[in-house]
């Protein structure tokens, strides 16, 4: 009977608290407007005492007394249920992914369930209806359900690293990054290892040159030169070739093949340069195994040529700089692979006095009026007596140019920022190959090539100009003195392009395996190494 009295009371205080409230919208809307229209103070002083004493009642409300144990279980009951409805979220988002996260859904279900559990128990239900509340039984479940709060947001965490989208964006990122460094390393390594095998010389053709020096040895006598220069060697009315090279297979096969496709074989005379320590292998190769009997070969030593030395010779003097030789010769890998782009050329060869006889054959042979320089890494399939008859047009150097849309201009080769090749060149000019070049040697002494070379060198000493090798100098001192010919006198591309139309390939007069993959090697490409292996 008190309980229903009781509640009886607290519904008439709730009702007057209602038209309370209700009274004092229509005394603030009956302010607002006599407030526009009247603007006397006696009118503004008899709403401000309507207002105050509208609110007394407001204040007799906040002494009402609220029981804390009923608010705290609120507050617990909707904690659980705001944690039930972020479990779901990420449950269902989950399940919608494409992604397989089944793990994820699996513990995000768990932990809705027990959740549901908690809030679902008889005795914890009863505190929401119950007129006294068990304070024991309260504490028991918000022990309960701190803990299981405190495992559903650990998962929620977790599970927000997979779904929270800026974050799976930066870490795809950074795993992006780590992966493309690593990429960037192993190209590097790559690149450095595939230089070593490329350069190396093999163990077959060391072992060849070693052989050939114990035949030198064990029979001197059958190698004695005569010191004297045959006449054919400095014939102008002959057709000769200037061959440079260390290695004793390759150049045989460049003699060979130029022999076995030439009309008239005894008009063809062949000028092979090698270094010092390889001068004998070469010439007793030649000795064992003539391409034929009335062929003419001349095997000299680089050192032969005594005017060519450090003071006159702009890179044997620069390669005796310590910057150059530490650009070169340091051992250590990231310094070796520190400039990918053109670590090709921190090969020594690339300075190599071998590598840049080909400026200076018109010294090298003053008798001459053309010669025609092979590199050691050609086949030749056709006659090329055609190619001293061509009209040079007063030309130095008769090339195949190689230059296609913007690819293998001379801008491509040359640094354009420095002033001497802004001025001198036009950085569209069109690029030529170097490894079959026939070389008008009156025009040479004409046109002073050789002092232009020096010129451009000298310039070049700290790289400035180029990034080094012999083709970059060799478009700057034939700029402009070069005659493109045909492009079937000279394909390349066999080093490196697997591409190649066979027809164009069997059609060619010369075919050059530039690149990295010699035919020599294990690394040569297997469809185009028969072109090469049956003249050896």
């Amino acid at each position: 009977m008190k309980m229903a009295m009781a509640a009886t009371v607290v519904f008439h205080h709730q009702r007057s608290l209602t038209l309370n409230l209700l009274s004092l919208g229509v005394t603030l809307a009956f302010i607002l407007i006599t407030g526009s229209f009247s603007g006397t103070a006696q009118a503004n002083v008899k709403s401000i005492t309507i207002l105050a004493d509208t609110l007394s009642p407001m204040r007799k409300l906040s002494a009402v007394k609220v029981d804390p144990s009923r608010l705290k279980i609120d507050t617990l009951f909707k904690q659980a249920k705001d944690q039930i409805a972020a479990v779901n979220t990420y449950a269902s988002h989950a399940r919608q992914s494409k992604l397989q996260m089944m793990r994820e859904v699996r513990l995000l279900s768990e932990q809705e369930e027990t959740l549901r559990n908690l809030l679902d128990h008889p005795q914890n239900l009863a505190l929401l209806t119950a007129h006294r509340i068990d304070k024991d039984r309260l504490r028991i479940f918000e022990s309960e359900l701190e803990a299981l709060l405190n495992t559903s947001r650990q998962v929620l965490v977790k599970a927000r690293e997979s779904f929270d989208s800026q974050l799976r964006i930066q870490k795809l990122k950074d795993a992006i990054f780590l992966v493309n460094d690593r990429l960037t390393k192993s190209k590097k390594e790559g690149a450095f290892a595939s230089l070593i095998a490329a350069k190396s010389i093999p163990r077959s053709l060391n072992c060849l040159s070693t052989r050939l020096m114990e035949e030198r040895i064990s029979n001197p006598s059958e190698y004695i030169e005569s010191g004297e220069v045959a006449p054919e060697f400095e014939d102008p009315n002959l057709y000769h070739y200037a061959i440079f090279s260390d290695n004793v297979l390759a150049a045989s096969v460049v003699v060979n093949s130029a022999v076995a496709n030439a009309r008239d074989p005894s008009k063809h005379v062949f000028h092979v340069v090698v270094d010092k320590m390889n001068l004998w292998a070469m010439r007793v190769w030649f000795k064992m195994r003539p391409p034929n009997n009335t062929t003419h070969i001349e095997v000299k030593a680089v050192e032969d040529y005594t005017f060519l030395n450090s003071s006159y010779v702009p890179v044997l003097r620069q390669l005796e700089s310590a910057k150059l030789q530490k650009f070169y010769f340091e051992n250590q890998m990231e310094n070796a692979t520190k400039d990918a782009p053109n670590m090709k050329f921190r090969n020594p060869k690339y300075l190599s006095i071998m590598n840049h006889l080909r400026f200076y054959l018109a010294e090298m042979y003053p008798k001459l009026h053309k010669i025609l320089f092979l590199d050691d890494d050609v086949v030749v399939q056709k006659d090329l007596t055609a190619l001293w008859e061509l009209d040079m047009e007063g030309k130095v150097n008769a090339a195949v140019e190689t230059c296609f849309g913007s690819f293998h201009r001379y801008d491509n080769y040359m640094n354009f920022s420095h002033p001497l090749i802004k001025e001198r060149m036009n950085p569209k000019a069109c690029a030529w190959a170097y490894g079959m070049n026939l070389f008008d040697l009156d025009a040479w002494r004409r046109e002073r090539c050789t002092e232009e070379y020096h010129f451009w060198q000298n310039n070049n000493e700290n790289r400035l100009l180029w990034k080094l090798g012999t083709l970059p100098p060799g478009l700057i001192t034939y700029y402009k003195t070069t005659k493109p010919i045909d492009k079937s006198w000279h394909v390349l591309g066999l080093g490196y392009n697997p591409n190649i139309d066979r027809e164009k390939i069997e059609s060619a007069a010369v075919i050059h395996y530039n690149g990295n993959m010699k035919p020599w090697l294990n690394l040569a490409m297997k469809q185009y190494k028969h072109y090469w292996t049956k003249y050896v």
